[in-house]
């Protein structure tokens, strides 16, 4: 029984001493295609075509000899290394590894990136990585069938990016195309391909710290759910202290879409976009939306704004993650929980209206928490009230069906 598996990883250069050493004395060789056709590739080992890497992972554990696993790239980036690595096969894994089709997407680019975002795209996380896309200046995705160039930029409706598409990475049909983001779903691309989607803010700037950009980079200020940077008045809806509530309730994260209805002063929206979550920030006042905008930029953010009312503007809306509601009662409510986010935000000044607010989210699906909050803010000098402020808190976590 095997207990040990090379890998080797292939970006369509000559493989290294190493590699050829381990693969002459191989006795099973595991791969796609294109990687069982190369010449090193001993004529009497046993092949198998990679399709579902666990059955290949039992296989190779079984195999009595010296199986080794050919792979594109660099296997231990989102490759086979963690499959074989799983406790159940038992195996032990030596990697000799090559260029990953990252970083020769990059190579290709000519673009530095270690302060891009990476994330894989396949059915299940598309939309996900088309979030990171809207809320991240450079990202590079690995795309699947079903899951390339067109679908990213078809989602990504409305939002203007540069996409630097890079098909067989490593081959004689090796192409880099840049296409704006518009006019990516008029083509056809071939399989695999990495795309570097960039744009809607500067992506210079000095060496960091540590790779990809940090929630919120580069903000100016530390902490979130501060007080309106302009000086004017906090709303109701506004105020720091119920900001921070709404944002622990929300929990906004990388991947995620938050909706911001009612965006008001921005404040809320950027930080939820410092967070590294995608947001649209919707408001029927054009202001709000300059606002939202400033607030975005001050921070260090990218959001999109929607100029238009609720519920009506939330129909052409792609699905959120997790809403705030800033305004709007019931219907907007009803309208949010009828596109059944994970969680949604709201508040309520009367008890009457809080107690409305939370019987349509019970109607909606969602179990209901409401608290009342006061926050009295006071002046250090001499410790007198400057403003208080007293508000119902909603929040409504979506049942999951009963199994």
């Amino acid at each position: 029984m095997a207990d040990r598996v090379t890998v080797i990883g292939w970006d369509g250069s000559p493989l290294t001493a190493a590699a050829r050493s381990a693969l002459s004395a191989a006795t099973l060789v595991a791969g796609a295609a294109h990687h069982l056709a190369l010449p090193e590739v001993p004529p009497g080992a046993e092949r198998i075509r990679l399709g579902s890497l666990d059955l290949a992972a039992r296989r190779i554990a079984g195999h009595r000899g010296s199986p080794v696993v050919l792979a594109d790239g660099d296997p231990g980036f989102f490759g086979v290394v963690r499959t074989l690595r799983a406790p159940q096969h038992g195996l032990e894994v030596e990697v000799v590894p090559a260029v990953s089709a990252v970083a020769a997407a990059f190579a290709r680019a000519g673009m530095p990136w270690d302060d891009a975002q990476i994330v894989v795209a396949h059915s299940r996380t598309l939309r996900r990585a088309v979030n990171v896309c809207r809320s991240h200046p450079k990202v590079a995705v690995l795309t699947s069938p079903g899951a390339g160039p067109a679908e990213l930029a078809l989602l990504l409706d409305g939002v203007h990016r540069t996409f630097v598409i890079c098909e067989e990475l490593g081959t004689a049909r090796e192409q880099v195309t840049v296409l704006t983001s518009d006019k990516v779903a008029d083509h056809s691309w071939r399989d695999p391909n990495v795309v570097i989607v960039v744009g809607g803010a500067s992506t210079q700037g000095g060496a960091g710290w540590a790779a990809g950009r940090e929630p919120g980079y580069p903000a100016q200020v530390r902490g979130w759910a501060l007080p309106d940077a302009e000086g004017r008045p906090a709303a109701e809806s506004e105020s720091p202290q119920l900001r921070a509530t709404q944002l622990a309730r929300l929990g906004p994260r990388l991947g995620d879409l938050v909706w911001d209805i009612g965006c008001g002063s921005g404040e809320f929206a950027a930080d939820a976009a410092r967070f590294g979550a995608a947001v649209l920030a919707v408001d029927a006042d054009p202001a709000a939306c300059i606002r939202t905008d400033a607030a975005a930029r001050r921070h260090g953010v990218l959001l999109q704004t929607v100029h238009g009312r609720a519920p009506h503007v939330l129909e052409r809306l792609p699905e959120p993650d997790v809403v705030r509601i800033g305004g709007g009662g019931v219907p907007v409510v009803t309208a949010c929980a009828d596109r059944r986010p994970e969680r949604i935000v709201t508040h309520a000044s009367t008890r009457d209206e809080a107690e409305s607010i939370g019987a349509a989210l019970a109607e909606g699906g969602y179990a209901v928490e409401c608290a009342l909050l006061q926050s009295v803010e006071l002046d250090p000098g001499d410790w007198s009230e400057r403003e208080r402020s007293v508000v119902f808190l909603l929040a409504g976590h979506r049942r999951e069906p009963a199994s």
